[in-house]
Protein backbone atom coordinates (compact mmCIF):
# COMPACT_ATOMS: atom_id res chain seq x y z
CA UNK A 1 0.00 0.00 0.00
CA UNK A 2 1.58 3.59 -1.43
CA UNK A 3 1.21 6.34 1.38
CA UNK A 4 0.61 9.49 1.27
CA UNK A 5 2.78 12.44 2.30
CA UNK A 6 0.27 13.00 5.60
CA UNK A 7 0.22 9.36 6.57
CA UNK A 8 4.03 9.61 6.34
CA UNK A 9 4.14 12.60 8.42
CA UNK A 10 2.10 11.23 10.72
CA UNK A 11 4.59 8.06 11.43
CA UNK A 12 7.10 10.89 12.12
CA UNK A 13 5.44 12.59 14.15
CA UNK A 14 4.06 9.59 16.83
CA UNK A 15 7.30 7.79 16.55
CA UNK A 16 8.76 9.92 18.83
CA UNK A 17 6.52 10.02 22.28
CA UNK A 18 8.65 12.47 24.44
CA UNK A 19 7.24 15.18 21.76
CA UNK A 20 3.79 14.18 22.30
CA UNK A 21 3.03 17.04 24.98
CA UNK A 22 4.34 19.92 22.07
CA UNK A 23 2.13 18.41 19.13
CA UNK A 24 -0.83 17.29 21.09
CA UNK A 25 -1.51 21.23 21.69
CA UNK A 26 -1.78 22.20 18.53
CA UNK A 27 -2.76 19.39 16.20
CA UNK A 28 -5.89 20.05 14.28
CA UNK A 29 -8.74 17.82 14.63
CA UNK A 30 -8.56 16.84 11.13
CA UNK A 31 -5.21 15.11 11.87
CA UNK A 32 -6.38 13.49 14.67
CA UNK A 33 -7.60 9.90 12.36
CA UNK A 34 -4.00 9.67 10.25
CA UNK A 35 -2.24 10.11 13.70
CA UNK A 36 -4.54 7.47 14.86
CA UNK A 37 -3.46 5.10 12.08
CA UNK A 38 0.18 5.94 12.48
CA UNK A 39 -0.08 5.17 15.57
CA UNK A 40 -1.54 1.61 15.32
CA UNK A 41 0.70 0.63 12.40
CA UNK A 42 4.04 1.72 14.45
CA UNK A 43 2.30 0.07 17.89
CA UNK A 44 2.20 2.93 19.38
CA UNK A 45 0.56 2.64 22.39
CA UNK A 46 1.57 5.39 24.21
CA UNK A 47 0.23 7.91 21.29
CA UNK A 48 -2.72 5.89 21.30
CA UNK A 49 -3.86 5.83 24.33
CA UNK A 50 -3.42 9.87 24.25
CA UNK A 51 -5.05 10.56 20.88
CA UNK A 52 -8.60 8.19 21.91
CA UNK A 53 -8.45 9.98 25.39
CA UNK A 54 -9.36 13.53 23.62
CA UNK A 55 -10.66 12.26 20.37
CA UNK A 56 -12.51 15.53 18.86
CA UNK A 57 -15.25 13.60 16.77
CA UNK A 58 -18.35 11.85 18.01
CA UNK A 59 -17.39 8.23 16.27
CA UNK A 60 -14.57 6.22 16.06
CA UNK A 61 -14.25 2.95 14.13
CA UNK A 62 -11.15 0.51 14.93
CA UNK A 63 -11.46 -3.16 13.15
CA UNK A 64 -8.82 -5.12 10.71
CA UNK A 65 -11.27 -6.01 8.48
CA UNK A 66 -10.59 -2.05 5.80
CA UNK A 67 -9.23 0.63 5.69
CA UNK A 68 -10.48 2.96 7.60
CA UNK A 69 -10.25 4.75 11.26
CA UNK A 70 -7.75 3.44 13.23
CA UNK A 71 -7.23 0.50 11.26
CA UNK A 72 -3.89 0.87 9.74
CA UNK A 73 -5.09 -1.25 6.64
CA UNK A 74 -6.76 -4.73 6.63
CA UNK A 75 -3.92 -5.85 9.64
CA UNK A 76 -5.45 -5.60 13.27
CA UNK A 77 -4.17 -3.35 15.42
CA UNK A 78 -1.22 -4.56 18.15
CA UNK A 79 -2.85 -6.41 21.71
CA UNK A 80 -0.83 -3.48 23.02
CA UNK A 81 -2.41 -0.92 21.08
CA UNK A 82 -5.87 -2.00 21.86
CA UNK A 83 -5.68 -2.31 25.41
CA UNK A 84 -4.07 1.11 25.64
CA UNK A 85 -7.45 2.18 23.71
CA UNK A 86 -9.70 0.53 26.01
CA UNK A 87 -8.23 2.27 28.83
CA UNK A 88 -7.91 5.73 27.15
CA UNK A 89 -11.47 5.07 26.35
CA UNK A 90 -12.20 5.28 30.25
CA UNK A 91 -9.99 7.94 31.11
CA UNK A 92 -11.42 10.21 28.10
CA UNK A 93 -15.11 10.17 30.04
CA UNK A 94 -13.69 12.91 32.82
CA UNK A 95 -11.63 14.83 30.00
CA UNK A 96 -13.46 17.98 28.53
CA UNK A 97 -11.60 17.49 25.56
CA UNK A 98 -12.83 13.96 24.22
CA UNK A 99 -16.57 14.17 22.64
CA UNK A 100 -16.36 10.46 21.89
CA UNK A 101 -20.03 9.32 21.57
CA UNK A 102 -19.73 6.39 19.33
CA UNK A 103 -16.71 3.75 19.41
CA UNK A 104 -16.77 0.65 16.94
CA UNK A 105 -14.54 -2.20 17.69
CA UNK A 106 -16.52 -4.82 14.84
CA UNK A 107 -13.91 -7.47 13.04
CA UNK A 108 -11.18 -6.29 15.43
CA UNK A 109 -10.38 -9.86 16.81
CA UNK A 110 -7.98 -12.17 14.85
CA UNK A 111 -6.25 -15.25 16.24
CA UNK A 112 -3.41 -15.18 13.64
CA UNK A 113 -0.83 -12.75 12.15
CA UNK A 114 1.48 -10.24 14.35
CA UNK A 115 -0.01 -10.49 17.91
CA UNK A 116 -3.58 -9.28 17.36
CA UNK A 117 -6.06 -10.24 19.95
CA UNK A 118 -8.45 -12.85 19.67
CA UNK A 119 -12.19 -13.27 20.38
CA UNK A 120 -12.44 -14.49 23.45
CA UNK A 121 -9.32 -12.08 25.62
CA UNK A 122 -10.71 -9.26 23.39
CA UNK A 123 -14.45 -10.07 24.44
CA UNK A 124 -13.02 -10.30 28.35
CA UNK A 125 -11.05 -6.65 27.57
CA UNK A 126 -14.48 -5.54 26.44
CA UNK A 127 -16.33 -6.30 29.36
CA UNK A 128 -13.82 -5.17 32.05
CA UNK A 129 -13.38 -1.74 30.18
CA UNK A 130 -17.30 -1.38 30.97
CA UNK A 131 -16.87 -2.37 34.13
CA UNK A 132 -13.62 0.50 35.02
CA UNK A 133 -16.15 2.76 33.74
CA UNK A 134 -18.84 1.93 35.67
CA UNK A 135 -16.39 1.68 38.88
CA UNK A 136 -14.91 5.29 37.85
CA UNK A 137 -18.24 7.11 37.32
CA UNK A 138 -19.48 5.46 40.58
CA UNK A 139 -15.56 6.92 42.65
CA UNK A 140 -16.16 10.38 40.57
CA UNK A 141 -20.20 10.60 41.92
CA UNK A 142 -18.88 9.46 45.50
CA UNK A 143 -16.06 12.24 45.49
CA UNK A 144 -18.67 15.07 44.24
CA UNK A 145 -21.12 14.08 47.02
CA UNK A 146 -18.32 14.07 49.76
CA UNK A 147 -17.56 17.43 48.43
CA UNK A 148 -21.16 18.80 48.54
CA UNK A 149 -21.64 17.51 52.05
CA UNK A 150 -18.27 19.60 53.03
CA UNK A 151 -19.54 22.32 51.61
CA UNK A 152 -22.85 21.68 53.10
CA UNK A 153 -21.49 21.49 56.67
CA UNK A 154 -19.77 24.31 56.33
CA UNK A 155 -22.59 26.29 55.45
CA UNK A 156 -24.91 25.15 58.37
CA UNK A 157 -21.61 26.02 60.30
CA UNK A 158 -21.32 29.36 59.18
CA UNK A 159 -25.06 30.02 59.85
CA UNK A 160 -24.97 28.44 63.43
CA UNK A 161 -22.33 30.95 63.93
CA UNK A 162 -24.89 33.91 62.66
CA UNK A 163 -27.82 32.56 64.73
CA UNK A 164 -25.06 33.04 67.85
CA UNK A 165 -24.44 36.16 66.68
CA UNK A 166 -28.43 37.43 66.70
CA UNK A 167 -28.97 35.96 69.96
CA UNK A 168 -26.09 37.83 71.51
CA UNK A 169 -27.26 41.02 70.38
CA UNK A 170 -30.64 40.89 70.65
CA UNK A 171 -31.29 42.35 74.24
CA UNK A 172 -28.61 45.29 72.89
CA UNK A 173 -30.46 48.76 74.60
CA UNK A 174 -30.02 51.47 72.70
CA UNK A 175 -30.42 54.85 74.24
CA UNK A 176 -32.51 57.07 73.06
CA UNK A 177 -32.78 60.72 74.38
CA UNK A 178 -32.43 59.59 78.04
CA UNK A 179 -34.26 56.90 77.84
CA UNK A 180 -33.89 52.99 77.16
CA UNK A 181 -35.24 51.23 74.31
CA UNK A 182 -35.55 48.05 73.38
CA UNK A 183 -36.47 47.04 69.94
CA UNK A 184 -38.09 43.73 69.39
CA UNK A 185 -39.58 41.64 66.37
CA UNK A 186 -43.39 40.57 65.24
CA UNK A 187 -42.69 37.18 67.61
CA UNK A 188 -41.27 39.37 71.03
CA UNK A 189 -37.80 38.68 70.33
CA UNK A 190 -34.65 41.34 70.75
CA UNK A 191 -33.11 41.50 66.99
CA UNK A 192 -30.38 44.04 65.71
CA UNK A 193 -30.35 44.08 62.00
CA UNK A 194 -27.19 45.07 61.37
CA UNK A 195 -25.70 44.93 57.78
CA UNK A 196 -23.28 41.76 58.58
CA UNK A 197 -26.52 39.56 59.68
CA UNK A 198 -28.29 40.42 56.84
CA UNK A 199 -25.52 39.31 54.17
CA UNK A 200 -25.27 36.71 56.12
CA UNK A 201 -29.11 36.25 56.08
CA UNK A 202 -29.02 36.65 52.18
CA UNK A 203 -26.48 33.74 51.55
CA UNK A 204 -28.37 31.39 53.87
CA UNK A 205 -31.35 31.71 51.80
CA UNK A 206 -28.98 31.44 48.93
CA UNK A 207 -27.98 28.09 49.70
CA UNK A 208 -31.51 26.83 50.64
CA UNK A 209 -32.53 28.44 47.46
CA UNK A 210 -30.13 25.95 45.63
CA UNK A 211 -31.24 22.84 47.50
CA UNK A 212 -34.67 23.09 46.82
CA UNK A 213 -33.82 23.77 43.45
CA UNK A 214 -32.32 20.22 43.16
CA UNK A 215 -28.77 21.48 42.06
CA UNK A 216 -26.43 20.48 45.48
CA UNK A 217 -24.17 22.52 46.72
CA UNK A 218 -21.22 22.52 44.82
CA UNK A 219 -22.86 21.25 41.68
CA UNK A 220 -23.80 23.36 39.80
CA UNK A 221 -20.50 25.09 38.48
CA UNK A 222 -19.35 24.31 34.95
CA UNK A 223 -16.69 21.40 35.78
CA UNK A 224 -19.66 19.17 37.12
CA UNK A 225 -21.80 18.65 34.17
CA UNK A 226 -20.31 15.13 33.05
CA UNK A 227 -19.29 13.64 36.39
CA UNK A 228 -22.88 14.42 37.64
CA UNK A 229 -24.87 13.06 34.60
CA UNK A 230 -22.63 9.30 35.28
CA UNK A 231 -23.00 9.16 39.27
CA UNK A 232 -25.63 7.85 40.49
CA UNK A 233 -27.41 7.50 37.14
CA UNK A 234 -27.99 5.54 33.78
CA UNK A 235 -26.96 7.93 31.28
CA UNK A 236 -25.96 6.46 29.28
CA UNK A 237 -22.49 8.54 27.60
CA UNK A 238 -20.54 6.08 25.02
CA UNK A 239 -21.87 3.49 22.80
CA UNK A 240 -19.83 0.82 22.02
CA UNK A 241 -20.52 -2.19 19.10
CA UNK A 242 -18.40 -4.86 18.86
CA UNK A 243 -18.05 -8.81 18.11
CA UNK A 244 -18.50 -10.90 21.07
CA UNK A 245 -16.78 -14.51 21.46
CA UNK A 246 -18.95 -16.09 24.89
CA UNK A 247 -17.72 -19.49 26.36
CA UNK A 248 -18.28 -20.96 30.04
CA UNK A 249 -14.94 -18.85 31.11
CA UNK A 250 -16.11 -15.61 29.73
CA UNK A 251 -20.21 -15.66 30.52
CA UNK A 252 -20.45 -13.99 33.61
CA UNK A 253 -18.36 -11.16 32.61
CA UNK A 254 -20.15 -10.64 29.26
CA UNK A 255 -23.78 -11.10 31.59
CA UNK A 256 -22.22 -7.97 33.97
CA UNK A 257 -21.72 -6.31 31.65
CA UNK A 258 -24.94 -6.08 29.75
CA UNK A 259 -27.02 -6.21 32.99
CA UNK A 260 -25.60 -3.55 34.85
CA UNK A 261 -26.36 0.50 34.18
CA UNK A 262 -23.42 2.29 33.52
CA UNK A 263 -21.70 5.33 31.43
CA UNK A 264 -20.60 2.63 28.75
CA UNK A 265 -23.67 0.70 26.27
CA UNK A 266 -22.69 -2.72 24.81
CA UNK A 267 -24.52 -3.88 21.62
CA UNK A 268 -23.13 -6.75 19.38
CA UNK A 269 -22.91 -7.01 15.82
CA UNK A 270 -21.66 -11.01 15.38
CA UNK A 271 -22.48 -13.27 18.58
CA UNK A 272 -20.21 -16.31 18.81
CA UNK A 273 -21.50 -18.55 21.99
CA UNK A 274 -19.22 -21.92 22.62
CA UNK A 275 -19.92 -24.73 25.20
CA UNK A 276 -22.95 -22.52 26.60
CA UNK A 277 -26.10 -24.25 28.31
CA UNK A 278 -29.59 -23.42 26.93
CA UNK A 279 -30.45 -21.51 29.97
CA UNK A 280 -27.85 -19.52 29.86
CA UNK A 281 -27.64 -18.74 25.83
CA UNK A 282 -31.47 -17.86 26.07
CA UNK A 283 -30.56 -15.62 28.99
CA UNK A 284 -27.26 -13.94 26.96
CA UNK A 285 -30.25 -13.81 23.90
CA UNK A 286 -32.24 -12.04 26.36
CA UNK A 287 -29.86 -9.08 27.88
CA UNK A 288 -28.47 -8.76 24.26
CA UNK A 289 -29.90 -5.14 22.78
CA UNK A 290 -32.45 -6.26 19.89
CA UNK A 291 -30.99 -3.71 17.27
CA UNK A 292 -27.89 -4.36 15.56
CA UNK A 293 -27.48 -8.26 16.09
CA UNK A 294 -26.51 -9.51 12.20
CA UNK A 295 -25.57 -12.92 13.73
CA UNK A 296 -25.52 -15.90 15.98
CA UNK A 297 -23.01 -18.83 16.10
CA UNK A 298 -23.83 -21.59 18.16
CA UNK A 299 -20.91 -24.02 18.50
CA UNK A 300 -20.08 -27.34 20.32
CA UNK A 301 -22.91 -27.24 22.51
CA UNK A 302 -25.76 -29.75 23.53
CA UNK A 303 -28.80 -28.11 22.57
CA UNK A 304 -30.99 -31.28 20.58
CA UNK A 305 -33.69 -30.28 18.50
CA UNK A 306 -35.99 -29.46 21.57
CA UNK A 307 -33.23 -27.02 22.94
CA UNK A 308 -32.84 -25.50 19.34
CA UNK A 309 -36.66 -25.22 18.91
CA UNK A 310 -36.44 -23.02 22.55
CA UNK A 311 -33.83 -20.43 20.75
CA UNK A 312 -35.37 -19.56 17.60
CA UNK A 313 -38.20 -17.62 18.41
CA UNK A 314 -36.03 -15.27 20.96
CA UNK A 315 -33.79 -14.74 17.72
CA UNK A 316 -36.96 -13.21 15.67
CA UNK A 317 -36.70 -10.66 18.35
CA UNK A 318 -33.63 -9.04 16.65
CA UNK A 319 -34.91 -7.60 13.39
CA UNK A 320 -31.51 -7.19 11.20
CA UNK A 321 -30.11 -11.13 12.12
CA UNK A 322 -29.28 -12.34 8.67
CA UNK A 323 -26.65 -15.24 9.77
CA UNK A 324 -27.28 -18.45 11.96
CA UNK A 325 -24.46 -20.97 12.30
CA UNK A 326 -24.90 -23.95 14.10
CA UNK A 327 -21.87 -26.28 14.20
CA UNK A 328 -21.49 -29.50 16.56
CA UNK A 329 -24.65 -28.55 18.47
CA UNK A 330 -25.58 -32.47 18.77
CA UNK A 331 -28.94 -32.18 16.44
CA UNK A 332 -29.04 -35.80 14.90
CA UNK A 333 -32.30 -37.13 13.44
CA UNK A 334 -31.36 -39.79 12.16
CA UNK A 335 -33.14 -42.83 14.48
CA UNK A 336 -36.57 -43.09 15.00
CA UNK A 337 -36.99 -40.51 18.02
CA UNK A 338 -40.99 -40.34 19.25
CA UNK A 339 -42.12 -36.73 18.98
CA UNK A 340 -38.83 -35.82 16.50
CA UNK A 341 -40.78 -34.89 13.76
CA UNK A 342 -43.25 -31.98 16.17
CA UNK A 343 -39.45 -30.69 17.44
CA UNK A 344 -38.30 -30.35 13.64
CA UNK A 345 -41.83 -28.46 12.57
CA UNK A 346 -41.02 -26.08 15.35
CA UNK A 347 -37.62 -25.23 14.35
CA UNK A 348 -38.79 -24.58 10.95
CA UNK A 349 -41.09 -22.26 12.31
CA UNK A 350 -38.73 -20.59 14.43
CA UNK A 351 -36.67 -20.64 11.26
CA UNK A 352 -39.21 -18.95 9.29
CA UNK A 353 -39.74 -16.12 11.62
CA UNK A 354 -35.92 -14.76 10.61
CA UNK A 355 -37.19 -12.76 7.86
CA UNK A 356 -33.52 -11.05 6.85
CA UNK A 357 -31.96 -14.60 7.16
CA UNK A 358 -29.46 -14.90 3.99
CA UNK A 359 -26.46 -16.80 5.73
CA UNK A 360 -27.43 -20.37 7.15
CA UNK A 361 -25.12 -23.16 8.10
CA UNK A 362 -25.50 -26.51 9.74
CA UNK A 363 -22.48 -28.35 10.57
CA UNK A 364 -22.21 -32.36 11.50
CA UNK A 365 -25.84 -32.25 12.25
CA UNK A 366 -27.02 -35.45 10.80
CA UNK A 367 -30.74 -34.19 9.16
CA UNK A 368 -30.87 -36.85 6.27
CA UNK A 369 -34.38 -36.39 5.02
CA UNK A 370 -35.19 -33.63 6.25
CA UNK A 371 -33.76 -30.36 4.05
CA UNK A 372 -36.98 -29.62 2.25
CA UNK A 373 -38.94 -29.07 5.61
CA UNK A 374 -36.15 -26.60 6.97
CA UNK A 375 -35.67 -24.85 3.99
CA UNK A 376 -38.75 -24.72 2.70
CA UNK A 377 -40.18 -22.33 5.33
CA UNK A 378 -38.05 -19.52 4.58
CA UNK A 379 -40.03 -16.75 2.68
CA UNK A 380 -37.11 -15.05 1.13
CA UNK A 381 -33.83 -17.19 -0.53
CA UNK A 382 -30.63 -17.72 1.22
CA UNK A 383 -27.49 -16.28 -0.27
CA UNK A 384 -25.07 -18.52 1.69
CA UNK A 385 -25.42 -22.10 2.40
CA UNK A 386 -23.38 -24.18 4.50
CA UNK A 387 -24.12 -28.43 4.69
CA UNK A 388 -21.34 -29.58 5.91
CA UNK A 389 -21.35 -33.40 7.58
CA UNK A 390 -24.89 -33.19 6.69
CA UNK A 391 -25.03 -37.07 5.63
CA UNK A 392 -27.56 -35.47 2.86
CA UNK A 393 -29.75 -37.86 1.10
CA UNK A 394 -30.75 -38.00 -3.01
CA UNK A 395 -34.17 -36.77 -1.76
CA UNK A 396 -32.26 -33.60 -0.05
CA UNK A 397 -29.66 -32.65 -3.42
CA UNK A 398 -33.31 -33.15 -5.59
CA UNK A 399 -34.76 -30.56 -2.98
CA UNK A 400 -32.04 -28.38 -3.59
CA UNK A 401 -31.68 -28.17 -6.84
CA UNK A 402 -35.24 -27.12 -7.19
CA UNK A 403 -35.76 -24.65 -4.84
CA UNK A 404 -36.61 -20.93 -4.56
CA UNK A 405 -32.69 -21.02 -3.08
CA UNK A 406 -30.68 -22.28 -6.14
CA UNK A 407 -30.75 -19.05 -8.08
CA UNK A 408 -29.49 -16.99 -5.72
CA UNK A 409 -26.94 -18.64 -3.70
CA UNK A 410 -23.45 -16.67 -3.77
CA UNK A 411 -21.68 -19.28 -1.45
CA UNK A 412 -22.25 -23.26 -1.49
CA UNK A 413 -20.39 -25.74 1.05
CA UNK A 414 -21.18 -29.77 0.32
CA UNK A 415 -18.34 -31.02 2.18
CA UNK A 416 -18.17 -34.42 3.46
CA UNK A 417 -21.74 -35.76 1.64
CA UNK A 418 -21.05 -38.91 -0.53
CA UNK A 419 -21.58 -37.68 -3.89
CA UNK A 420 -22.63 -40.95 -6.02
CA UNK A 421 -23.90 -41.29 -9.56
CA UNK A 422 -27.61 -41.09 -8.54
CA UNK A 423 -26.74 -37.10 -7.08
CA UNK A 424 -24.81 -36.19 -10.09
CA UNK A 425 -27.88 -35.36 -11.67
CA UNK A 426 -29.33 -32.84 -9.13
CA UNK A 427 -25.64 -31.40 -8.19
CA UNK A 428 -25.35 -30.47 -12.04
CA UNK A 429 -29.09 -28.70 -11.76
CA UNK A 430 -28.01 -26.95 -8.73
CA UNK A 431 -24.93 -25.59 -10.59
CA UNK A 432 -26.78 -24.75 -13.96
CA UNK A 433 -29.32 -22.72 -11.25
CA UNK A 434 -26.86 -21.06 -9.22
CA UNK A 435 -24.72 -20.07 -12.52
CA UNK A 436 -24.92 -16.30 -12.61
CA UNK A 437 -24.79 -15.65 -8.71
CA UNK A 438 -22.28 -18.63 -7.03
CA UNK A 439 -18.85 -17.19 -6.02
CA UNK A 440 -17.65 -19.53 -3.33
CA UNK A 441 -17.81 -23.83 -4.27
CA UNK A 442 -17.01 -26.36 -1.92
CA UNK A 443 -17.05 -30.32 -2.32
CA UNK A 444 -14.26 -31.31 0.08
CA UNK A 445 -13.99 -34.98 0.68
CA UNK A 446 -17.17 -35.93 -1.63
CA UNK A 447 -16.12 -39.12 -3.18
CA UNK A 448 -15.64 -37.29 -6.74
CA UNK A 449 -13.54 -39.91 -8.65
CA UNK A 450 -12.11 -39.18 -12.25
CA UNK A 451 -15.16 -40.07 -13.91
CA UNK A 452 -17.70 -38.54 -11.38
CA UNK A 453 -15.76 -34.95 -11.44
CA UNK A 454 -15.16 -35.31 -15.30
CA UNK A 455 -19.22 -35.32 -15.85
CA UNK A 456 -19.15 -32.78 -13.12
CA UNK A 457 -16.86 -29.88 -15.32
CA UNK A 458 -19.31 -29.21 -17.95
CA UNK A 459 -21.37 -27.72 -15.11
CA UNK A 460 -18.27 -26.12 -13.09
CA UNK A 461 -17.49 -24.12 -16.32
CA UNK A 462 -21.11 -22.62 -16.89
CA UNK A 463 -20.46 -20.79 -13.60
CA UNK A 464 -19.34 -17.52 -14.62
CA UNK A 465 -19.05 -15.53 -11.19
CA UNK A 466 -17.23 -18.53 -9.27
CA UNK A 467 -14.34 -16.98 -7.59
CA UNK A 468 -12.57 -19.79 -5.46
CA UNK A 469 -13.47 -24.17 -5.56
CA UNK A 470 -12.41 -26.00 -3.21
CA UNK A 471 -11.90 -29.79 -4.07
CA UNK A 472 -9.63 -31.53 -0.81
CA UNK A 473 -9.81 -35.19 -0.28
CA UNK A 474 -11.30 -36.67 -3.07
CA UNK A 475 -10.00 -39.79 -4.53
CA UNK A 476 -8.21 -38.43 -7.90
CA UNK A 477 -5.80 -39.32 -9.60
CA UNK A 478 -2.80 -36.95 -11.69
CA UNK A 479 -4.78 -37.64 -15.07
CA UNK A 480 -7.77 -36.17 -13.45
CA UNK A 481 -5.97 -33.61 -11.51
CA UNK A 482 -4.93 -32.45 -14.80
CA UNK A 483 -7.66 -32.47 -16.43
CA UNK A 484 -9.43 -30.21 -13.29
CA UNK A 485 -6.82 -27.77 -13.76
CA UNK A 486 -7.06 -27.16 -17.71
CA UNK A 487 -10.93 -26.95 -17.17
CA UNK A 488 -9.83 -24.02 -14.26
CA UNK A 489 -7.63 -22.35 -15.96
CA UNK A 490 -10.55 -21.73 -18.46
CA UNK A 491 -12.90 -19.99 -16.02
CA UNK A 492 -12.18 -16.38 -16.26
CA UNK A 493 -13.41 -15.40 -12.82
CA UNK A 494 -11.63 -18.60 -10.77
CA UNK A 495 -9.22 -17.36 -8.49
CA UNK A 496 -8.28 -19.78 -5.95
CA UNK A 497 -8.64 -23.41 -6.22
CA UNK A 498 -7.66 -26.12 -3.56
CA UNK A 499 -6.92 -29.11 -5.41
CA UNK A 500 -6.78 -32.93 -4.08
CA UNK A 501 -3.42 -34.20 -3.61
CA UNK A 502 -3.43 -37.27 -6.51
CA UNK A 503 -3.66 -40.86 -5.24
CA UNK A 504 -0.48 -41.66 -6.75
CA UNK A 505 1.05 -39.69 -4.45
CA UNK A 506 0.05 -41.75 -0.79
CA UNK A 507 1.67 -44.57 -0.05
CA UNK A 508 0.56 -48.21 -1.05
CA UNK A 509 -2.51 -49.99 0.77
CA UNK A 510 -5.28 -47.31 0.49
CA UNK A 511 -8.71 -48.75 -0.60
CA UNK A 512 -10.30 -48.44 -4.40
CA UNK A 513 -12.43 -46.02 -2.88
CA UNK A 514 -11.16 -44.00 -0.34
CA UNK A 515 -12.78 -42.24 2.51
CA UNK A 516 -11.81 -38.53 3.17
CA UNK A 517 -10.96 -39.70 6.43
CA UNK A 518 -8.31 -42.20 4.96
CA UNK A 519 -7.17 -39.90 2.55
CA UNK A 520 -6.52 -37.32 5.62
CA UNK A 521 -4.30 -39.74 7.58
CA UNK A 522 -2.77 -42.07 4.85
CA UNK A 523 0.73 -41.25 5.24
CA UNK A 524 2.12 -40.07 1.65
CA UNK A 525 4.94 -41.83 -0.26
CA UNK A 526 8.57 -40.43 0.77
CA UNK A 527 9.69 -41.67 -2.71
CA UNK A 528 7.50 -39.62 -4.66
CA UNK A 529 8.85 -36.22 -5.84
CA UNK A 530 5.84 -33.81 -3.92
CA UNK A 531 6.85 -30.96 -5.54
CA UNK A 532 6.87 -32.19 -9.42
CA UNK A 533 2.88 -31.86 -9.32
CA UNK A 534 2.30 -28.70 -8.07
CA UNK A 535 5.66 -27.41 -10.46
CA UNK A 536 3.66 -28.82 -13.53
CA UNK A 537 0.17 -27.40 -12.46
CA UNK A 538 2.18 -23.70 -12.47
CA UNK A 539 3.28 -24.41 -15.45
CA UNK A 540 0.68 -24.70 -17.19
CA UNK A 541 -1.24 -22.07 -15.32
CA UNK A 542 1.77 -20.02 -16.65
CA UNK A 543 1.81 -21.11 -20.06
CA UNK A 544 -2.12 -20.25 -20.21
CA UNK A 545 -1.07 -16.61 -19.01
CA UNK A 546 -2.86 -17.12 -16.00
CA UNK A 547 -0.66 -16.02 -13.12
CA UNK A 548 -3.61 -14.85 -11.17
CA UNK A 549 -5.52 -17.98 -10.49
CA UNK A 550 -3.91 -19.38 -7.10
CA UNK A 551 -3.48 -22.93 -6.81
CA UNK A 552 -2.35 -24.70 -3.72
CA UNK A 553 -3.14 -28.72 -1.91
CA UNK A 554 -2.39 -26.96 1.42
CA UNK A 555 -5.98 -27.65 2.92
CA UNK A 556 -4.85 -26.53 6.60
CA UNK A 557 -3.49 -22.92 5.50
CA UNK A 558 -6.29 -22.19 3.44
CA UNK A 559 -10.00 -20.90 5.22
CA UNK A 560 -12.33 -19.78 2.40
CA UNK A 561 -13.51 -16.96 4.77
CA UNK A 562 -10.47 -15.26 3.59
CA UNK A 563 -11.45 -15.03 0.38
CA UNK A 564 -14.08 -12.13 0.77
Amino acid sequence: MVLSLVDLCAQEVVRDHSSSPSWLRCVPRELYDALLRAAFSGCRPLAVGELVQRWPERRLRVSGERSGTGSGGTQPPNRLCIQALLLAVVRGLADHRCVLQFLDLCGLQRDAGGDPMGGWSLTVAICSMLGQARAGMQARGEALGARGEGERKRVLAMAREGEGVKRERAPRKREREGEVVMETSSEGEGVARTEEEKAVGVRRRMEQERRRGGGGVGGGGEGSGREESGAGSEEVLLQVRADLFVNARSWERVRTALSSPGPLRLTCRFLRVEELTVSKTRRLLELLPAPGLRGVDLRYSTLGMEGLSQLLPLLSSFPALGSLRLHYCHLDLRGSVTGQEEVLKKVALGLAQLPELRRLSLTALRLPGHLRLLLSSLARPLQVLELPYLSLSSADLAFLSCSHHASSLQRLDLSENRLDASSLPSIRRLLSQASSSLQHLTLCGCSLTDGLLGALLPSLTCCRALKSLSLALNPVSRAGLTQLVSCALGMASLRHLLYPSPLEEYQPGLPELPSSAQLLDWPLDELQDFTATATHLHSLARDRGRTDLVLTYDLLNYHHDLLD
